[in-house]
């Protein structure tokens, strides 16, 4: 039977990544967001097929390296911008790579792992065609990212949970 690796957290839960000098402990991402978990805070609400897409797209952008962006679109992963230093390079990123292999963006949803501290990736989305975006919400200018989701008819759905996968 396998002890824990640090009296705080189940070796079952713990992922660990060394790093130069040191180690990363990390606990394991188990929380899977449902539609009961969502709220939405934009003018628009979404459609039941983009409650599905948001939600797909939520558990992919939960297994994938922060920072990440996810692009799906009718069930499918159209794109993934991840480990970049800002979510507006991730972003881009998966903007380049879903254009690189003709996907569609108009009429995707976008998944972040984290939430939005400005409202430039809401205006990015809206420019490729994305029309649904989830986040957990919680920064001080959530505000920000929500005019500018009204503002350009898209629907933002708000988690209440960071995912973070170092």
């Amino acid at each position: 039977m396998v002890k824990t690796l640090f009296t705080f957290l189940p070796y079952s839960q713990a992922i660990v990544r060394t790093c130069l000098n040191g180690v990363l402990v990390q606990e394991r991402d188990i929380l899977n967001v449902t539609s009961a978990d969502l709220s939405y805070p934009t003018v628009q609400k979404p459609t039941d097929s983009q409650v599905s897409d948001l939600l797909f797209a939520d558990k992919l952008v939960k297994n994938t390296k922060s920072n990440a962006i996810i692009l799906v679109k009718d069930g499918k992963l159209l794109s993934s911008g991840t480990g970049q230093t800002s979510r507006v390079d991730a972003l881009k990123q998966a903007i380049v790579k879903a254009q690189a292999f003709g996907f569609e963006l108009k009429g995707s949803v976008m998944a972040s792992d984290a939430f939005f501290p400005f409202p430039d990736c809401v205006e990015i989305a809206s420019e490729v065609g994305v029309e649904a975006i989830i986040q957990p919400g919680g920064s001080i200018k959530d505000g920000l990212s929500i005019e500018k989701a009204n503002e350009s008819g898209i629907v933002m759905a708000m988690t209440g949970v960071r995912h973070f996968k170092h």
